[in-house]
């Protein structure tokens, strides 16, 4: 019962959390309408290829365990794609090598991912055991990709196309996950605590850089340094 309340929960709030991607999408493309000079502005290349990694993982740990758990599979599927197409712009947007390199990475990993699930039943003791190695090691790839993203803000006392209520939404799947994490059983559920810890704290670290910026003289100091 729990499991499937929780379950349900945390679904919910993983599509709420898929909108706070999709509205961080919207506001690069509403940039780009807007002919801004730079659409992808303290966007970190490090930290939203690490976040793909990390729905990514889900994606195929959520196949590879018994029973196939739909509530992981389909909603990180979805924000791949989304955290994709954000990675797509940045390509667009930067021309650069390291850009090009994260497009081709995501796509290929596409590919592996897609493999895996219509080959699950073969493999599926061996998929388990690799995606599991995997979320363990992303976790911390993708605490150091949001350290940079903090970083990015520090240094330039901006926030740039960041959209705080991505944050804000995946600050509430990640509360909602380890709930669910934990009706599984933590046996069973811990690689997904372990990540939403680490995603959670630091979402809060960003949404109060969001208030640094507005309030701190050092944030206006770097500003204008900046545009000298």
């Amino acid at each position: 019962m729990w499991y499937d309340l929780f379950g349900a929960m945390n679904t919910i709030f993983i599509f709420v959390s898929l909108y706070g991607v999709f509205l961080q999408l919207n506001k690069v493309w509403l940039r780009k309408r807007s002919n801004e000079p730079k659409v992808t502005l303290i966007l970190s290349q490090n930290q939203f290829t690490m976040s793909f990694l990390a729905y990514f993982s889900f994606f195929i740990y959520g196949y590879s365990i018994d029973p196939f758990n739909h509530y992981i599979v389909w909603p990180r599927l979805i924000a791949s794609v989304l955290v994709t197409l954000i990675l797509f712009e940045m390509w667009q947007d930067r021309k650069s090598k390291t850009s090009f390199f994260c497009v081709l990475f995501v796509g290929l990993s596409f590919i592996g991912g897609v493999i895996g699930l219509v080959f699950n039943d073969t493999f599926s003791s061996q998929s388990k055991n690799l995606s599991t190695i995997l979320i363990v090691a992303i976790t911390a790839l993708l605490a150091q990709g949001y350290v940079h993203q903090i970083k990015l803000i520090i240094n330039s006392g901006k926030t740039g196309a960041i959209d705080i209520r991505m944050s804000q939404f995946i600050l509430m799947m990640d509360i909602s996950t380890i709930a669910f994490a934990v009706s599984m059983g933590v046996s069973e559920g811990w690689p997904l605590i372990v990540l939403a810890v680490v995603s959670g704290m630091t979402k809060l670290v960003i949404m109060y850089l969001f208030r640094w910026v507005r309030l701190s003289p050092k944030a206006e100091y770097r500003r204008l340094n900046l545009k000298c």
